[in-house]
């Protein structure tokens, strides 16, 4: 679907979408966009700058709509209006491809379009699992007997190569409902109060089963693992954590804890006690999502970080959004200056990767690599691409 008041703007957008095999519905009437609009509408070109009912006007119909539908945004106006109608698209829960500045030439309306097929899915889309009709006693049920499992994700050093770690991340395998994620479940578990029960199945598990990804020469890379602002509250982490790590024979050199951004805000002090007594237990830390909460540069002082990770929003984004390509620049040249290791999340184009390797990032983490995987299903993937290395 083409909206835009601009009738010759309007037929030139068909046209080159036609000619790609799109099938095609176009007004220069937004008010018309509720009429023409139906839900298998895939793909929607839509000028922001229109009289009777603009584009944000639109979007938000959309949104209310629950639009699966990718979207461009066309507009004469500044791009930095452009990229902040973007994010505001993306706010709203809907599925932004880019955008395009007028006056445009043809090749860059066909690379948009060009771009959209290559996502297939909508992003928003992406690692969606249905909101479980469960049970909380199934949960509970779930946590004592064992259904919560781990996959991995490789870490790779954008200089070598090389697997620099693997990243440990919860699922629910339910025995009917088949595998669930955690944006599903992780509320329950806290209005349960049991987050904490939860924190430690997970890291008991990972310490447990990172023996299973040695390389050839015996190596254990590293492994990352998330916990929760509970644990930074309780004052007993550090010790119980390096009693597990000597349990499985893991070094506390070898583990990463990761901790978000906004959770460093609730009750610092505590948050500082834990942190800094992990650091001289030698495990190191990393701040995740870096650049989507509030915390940003005062607790990026503050905390004893070995590493910052980049929220991926800002990665997927970068080629089309100054924005977001400034932040990586900067956090990178940041992160770097406080001497802490640097890693790019979301990287899911070689495109990215080069980008990132020429600002000099150090890690790149996502699916250009490996979605996440069950641990069986990374011993393989570790097997085959450590061969390709070699090669």
């Amino acid at each position: 679907m083409v909206i835009d008041d601009d009738k010759d703007i309007g037929e030139l957008v068909v046209a080159a979408a036609q000619e790609m095999g799109f099938v095609c519905v176009a007004t220069t009437n937004a008010a018309q966009f509720p009429e023409l609009f139906t839900f298998d509408t895939n793909l929607i070109l839509l000028d922001l700058m229109m009289p009777e009912m603009d584009g944000i006007e639109v979007l938000r119909l959309l949104s209310e709509q629950q639009c699966k539908a990718g979207i461009v945004l066309m507009s004469g106006i500044s791009t930095r209006i452009l990229e902040t109608a973007e994010k505001l698209a993306r706010a709203l829960g809907l599925s932004v491809v880019g955008h395009l500045q007028k006056p445009f030439r043809l090749t860059e309306l066909e690379e948009v379009l060009s771009k959209y097929l290559d996502m297939g899915a909508p992003k928003n889309v992406v690692n969606y699992s249905p909101q479980a009709d469960f049970q909380d006693e199934e949960l509970r049920n779930a946590i004592e007997c064992d259904e919560l499992v781990l996959h991995y994700q490789p870490l790779t050093d954008i200089e070598t190569g090389n697997v620099a770690g693997l990243e440990a991340l919860v699922r629910w395998q339910h025995p009917t409902l088949g595998l669930i994620f955690p944006d599903n479940f992780i509320p329950r578990v806290e209005a349960l109060g049991l987050i904490d029960e939860l924190g430690w199945l997970t890291i008991d598990r990972g310490l447990a089963e990172v023996g299973k990804f040695v390389d050839k020469d015996g190596v254990i890379p590293g492994i990352s693992l998330n916990i929760t602002v509970h644990s930074l509250l309780d004052l007993k982490f550090p010790d119980t954590f390096i009693s597990l790590t000597k349990k499985h024979g893991v070094s506390a050199a070898n583990v990463t804890i990761e901790i978000t951004e906004t959770g460093l805000i609730k009750e610092l002090s505590y948050a500082l006690d834990v942190l800094t007594r992990l650091r001289m237990k030698s495990v190191q830390l990393s701040i995740d999502d870096f650049g989507s909460g509030y915390a940003m540069m005062k607790q990026l002082r503050n905390v004893p970080a070995t590493e910052l990770k980049i929220d991926m929003n800002f990665v997927q984004n970068m080629h089309i959004n100054t924005g977001d390509r400034v932040m990586v620049q900067k956090t990178i040249e940041i992160g770097h200056e406080l001497g802490l290791q640097v890693v790019a999340e979301g990287v899911e184009t070689q495109q990215q990767l080069d980008f990132l390797r020429l600002e000099g990032c150090d890690i790149a983490q996502g699916y250009l690599f490996s979605r996440p995987l069950p641990q069986d299903g990374m011993v393989s993937w570790l097997e085959e691409y450590r061969s390709r290395q070699v090669q």
